[in-house]
């Protein structure tokens, strides 16, 4: 399958009247993925970049009506169907993935601030993301209005991944036992965190591992792993323990393919005091505590990787790109950015990445095409 990241978008619907096409469709999206990666995060940016690259991008693009005006740019992205362009997004993401094993795919959500619009009584926009840990991509995202809606918007999600021989994790919000069901079906396995909207689970499961602990697992088939992190200045030991003793918890049979829980503690001082915190899981694999670390370290990675990366980077929380379908059309173009930046010298930052493909030509099309 072709990694040509034009070639998946080609089927992508024109929103206009065909007769009022100046400028062509693929053409503006080539000009708004290369500019975003140049550092240009706003549409008059994005113009300016088109003209000041006009000779460099027909050697991709025809261009032949020149560079569109920036309100031309927005008010095509504004009404592309986030939908089409997202299943044109996996499509991509799927021919240029590699197979490097065991893939957790971490499932977490992030409001995008500044696309809160009170003129128009427009709520900000919240997106779902699937970040494949192994391969540090973004394998697909869903559109809600708000956080809550997360639960509607995780099983649209994970119908478009193909999740065989991955462990999902999602955060509480994602706790449901349709999704564990859907996860099951789709070849995949789960690791799911425990909060107060599953009460009489969290709670079986908070005391199960207290007693255990108490007793130092005296009885108890457990698989235990530690690890010690040094960095931003904090030393944090991290403990993690998995069980398949499901015995004393109440309707596990309602849970598709549970096999194991698990527990995480992360102790470190802050303010020369000693905090200890405890996390709790449910799990479709056994177990494993390696595994499970595995698991847990790559949800974390969702927020280091993903999330910080677009806030800091990309200023996604900054922007005031608001009308139409454009904050949801403009987060899956930083999400593809971040994808070609993957393959591209480790060793540089993503910030450092963008500056380069501002000022080097052929760096931004090595990015582009590999």
């Amino acid at each position: 399958m072709s990694c040509n990241l034009l070639d998946h978008f080609s089927t992508l619907k024109d929103p206009r009247i065909e007769r009022k096409t100046l400028h062509q469709l693929p053409d503006i999206i080539f000009l708004a993925i290369s500019a975003t990666l140049s550092l240009a995060d706003g549409w008059e940016a994005i113009a300016e970049f088109g003209e000041n690259k006009l000779e460099w991008l027909r050697r991709f693009v025809p261009l032949e009506n020149g560079v569109p005006s920036h309100d031309c740019i927005a008010y095509v992205i504004s009404r592309l169907p986030p939908q089409e362009f997202q299943r044109c997004f996996i499509s991509w993401v799927n021919a240029m993935k590699d197979d490097l094993g065991l893939e957790i795919v971490a499932v977490d959500g992030k409001t995008a601030r500044g696309s809160h619009d009170r003129k128009n009584n427009k709520k900000s926009l919240h997106m779902v993301s699937a970040w494949g840990c192994a391969n540090r991509l973004v394998f697909g995202q869903e559109v809600t209005d708000e956080k809550s809606n997360e639960i509607t918007a995780i099983p649209k999600l994970l119908a478009l991944l193909e999740l065989k021989g991955c462990i999902v994790t999602i955060d509480a919000m994602g706790c449901q036992r349709d999704v564990a069901e859907q996860i099951i079906d789709q070849g995949g396995d789960y690791s799911l965190g425990l909060k107060g909207n599953q009460g009489a689970l969290h709670e079986a499961t908070e005391d199960f591992f207290k007693t255990a602990r108490e007793a130092d697992f005296k009885g108890v088939e457990c698989s235990y792993h530690e690890e010690i992190d040094k960095g931003h200045g904090r030393l944090e030991t991290r403990r993690y323990w998995i069980t398949e003793e499901l015995c004393t918890l109440p309707k596990t049979e309602l849970w598709k393919g549970l096999r194991s829980i698990g527990m995480v503690e992360r102790e470190y001082l802050q303010n020369d005091k000693l905090v200890r915190e405890q996390r709790y899981f449910i799990n479709s694999f056994k177990a494993d505590a390696h595994v499970f670390a595995t698991a847990v370290r790559g949800h974390w990675g969702i927020e280091n990787r993903l999330h910080w990366c677009l806030d800091v980077t990309f200023r996604e929380d900054k922007s005031r790109i608001r009308k139409g379908n454009a904050p949801a059309i403009m987060t899956t173009l930083r999400h593809i950015c971040l994808n070609l930046f993957q393959k591209q010298e480790p060793t540089l930052s993503v910030n450092r990445k963008r500056l380069r493909c501002a000022l080097n030509d052929g760096f931004r099309a090595k990015v582009l095409f590999g």
